[in-house]
C-alpha cells in the first residue's frame, strides 16, 4: 500500500504569505509533495510535478469546490471549468486578446497612459511606485482592453485586490466573502450601465465582443469573466513591474546591460520566473493516483506551486536570485495547458514594450534608498507592496 504524503501542522498562512521562498527551498528538497494542513492541500512543489498537474485536466480538474473562487465571484468562472464549457468562455474573450487587436487597439491606448502617468511623477523625489504607477497603469490598460473605461482607476484596484483576497480566502473567514459581495454588487451595476453603449458601438473590447456575439454566453458568464480579469489582469503586470524594478535597480551590472541591449522583455521573463505574480493553483483529484511514492486520494486537492517550480534547482542554476542573463529556459509563471494565462501577451507588452523602457528613460539614475523600505507580500498572489524608488 503506497502511504499519503507526509502531513505538515506547522507551516502557517502568514509564514506563506510572508516570505514562502524559504519553505519551498525546503520543501523542494526534503518533502516534494506534503499535506499542509494550513492550506488543505497537497503542495507540488518540483516543476515536473505541477506541469504534470496542469497538462492533464482530466486527473486533475479545475472545477475544485473547495476553493473560495466561486464564493468569491458569486459565479462558476472560467477558471474553475475544465473542457468545452472552459473552451467557450475563454473563446469568448479571445477577439480582445488576439495580437493584432493588441498591437493595433491596445498597445497604441498603453503608450499613451504610460506618458501621461509618467509624466505626473515628480523628478527628484522618492516615490512608492506601487500606488502612484505601477497600480494605476495596470488598472487604465485593463479599463480600456475591457470596455470598462467609466471605471476609476480606484476602484478597478480595489476591485482587484478585494477579489483576490476572497478567491485566496483559505481560511473561510467572513470578512473578505463581505466585502467582496460588496464589490460585486458594484460591478454587475457598472456592467449593467454598460450594455447599451457597447451594442449601439460594438468594439474590439472584451465586453463589447462578449455582449455583441453571434452566440454569446450567458450574461452572468460574460460578467464572471471580465471579473476573472479585473482580478488577475491588475495585479500581473502590476506586480512583475514592481519586481523587474526591484531585480533590476539591485543588480546594475544586469541593469547596464539590458539598457545597452534594449533587452527589455528578457528582463521581464526573468522577473516573472524570479518571483512568479500568480504563485499557486489549486486542482481536484478525480481518480486515485499516485506522484513521486504518494498516494493521492480522489477528492483531494493538490496545490501547484508555480513560484517553486519556477526556482526549481532541477531547472534553474541559483534559481533564487534575479539573473537577466540565465540559460534561457521556460517558465511556468503564466501556467501551462489548457488554462495558460489569456492575457501573457498584454501584460508582457505593457511592461517591457511599453513601461519599463519609458521609465528608465525618463529617470535614467533611478535607485532605491533603502532596501529595507521594500515589502513583499503575498501567498496566492505575489510581487511588492511597497517599493519607494528615488526618481533621477
Amino acid at each position: 500500500m503506497v502511504d499519503l504524503a507526509p502531513l505538515d501542522e506547522e507551516i502557517t498562512l502568514q509564514q506563506l504569505d510572508e516570505d514562502p521562498y524559504p519553505i519551498y527551498q525546503r520543501l523542494r528538497r526534503d518533502a516534494p509533495v506534503l499535506r499542509v494542513k494550513a492550506t488543505g492541500r497537497t503542495l507540488l512543489t518540483k516543476a515536473e510535478d505541477t506541469k504534470y498537474v496542469k497538462d492533464n485536466p482530466a486527473l486533475f480538474s479545475s472545477n475544485d469546490p473547495n476553493t473560495p473562487m466561486k464564493r468569491a465571484f458569486q459565479a462558476h468562472t472560467l477558471m474553475r471549468k475544465d473542457g468545452d464549457n472552459h473552451m467557450r468562455e475563454r473563446m469568448a474573450m479571445a477577439p480582445a486578446f488576439s495580437p493584432k487587436v493588441i498591437r493595433t487597439d491596445w498597445m497604441p491606448q498603453y503608450m499613451r497612459v504610460a506618458e501621461e502617468y509618467v509624466s505626473r511623477l515628480p523628478r527628484g523625489e522618492t516615490v512608492d511606485l506601487f500606488p502612484a504607477l505601477a497600480g494605476p497603469y495596470a488598472a487604465r490598460g485593463l479599463a480600456i482592453l475591457l470596455g470598462i473605461e467609466e471605471a476609476s482607476d480606484d476602484d478597478l484596484q480595489h476591485w482587484s485586490q478585494t477579489l483576490i483576497d476572497a478567491a485566496g480566502n483559505f481560511g473561510w473567514q467572513d470578512e473578505p466573502f463581505a466585502r467582496s459581495d460588496r464589490a460585486n454588487d458594484e460591478m454587475n451595476r457598472l456592467f449593467d450601465s454598460l450594455q447599451d453603449r457597447h451594442r449601439a458601438v460594438p468594439n474590439n473590447s472584451a465586453l463589447s465582443v462578449m455582449l455583441n456575439a453571434d452566440d454569446p454566453i450567458e450574461t452572468t458568464q460574460i460578467y464572471s469573466n471580465i471579473k476573472i480579469a479585473i482580478g488577475g489582469g491588475i495585479n500581473e503586470p502590476r506586480d512583475a513591474l514592481n519586481t523587474i524594478l526591484y531585480g533590476l535597480l539591485t543588480n546594475p551590472d544586469q541593469l547596464a546591460e539590458v539598457k545597452r541591449q534594449n533587452d527589455w522583455e528578457r528582463a521581464f521573463e526573468e522577473g516573472i520566473r524570479w518571483v512568479a505574480p500568480i504563485q499557486v493553483s489549486s486542482r481536484l483529484v478525480m481518480e486515485d493516483t499516485e506522484i513521486r511514492g504518494c498516494h493521492i486520494r480522489k477528492g483531494d486537492t493538490v496545490m501547484t506551486i508555480q513560484a517553486s517550480a519556477n526556482r526549481d534547482e532541477d531547472r534553474y542554476e541559483d534559481g533564487e536570485s534575479y539573473q537577466v542573463y540565465r540559460e534561457k529556459k521556460s517558465h511556468q509563471a503564466f501556467g501551462n495547458g489548457p488554462h495558460f494565462c489569456q492575457g501573457s501577451h498584454v501584460a508582457r507588452r505593457a511592461v517591457a514594450a511599453v513601461m519599463l523602457p519609458l521609465l528608465f528613460e525618463k529617470f535614467p539614475n533611478m535607485s532605491i534608498p533603502n532596501l529595507d523600505d521594500v515589502i513583499w507580500r503575498g501567498f496566492g498572489f505575489r510581487g511588492p507592496t511597497q517599493i519607494p524608488i528615488k526618481l533621477q
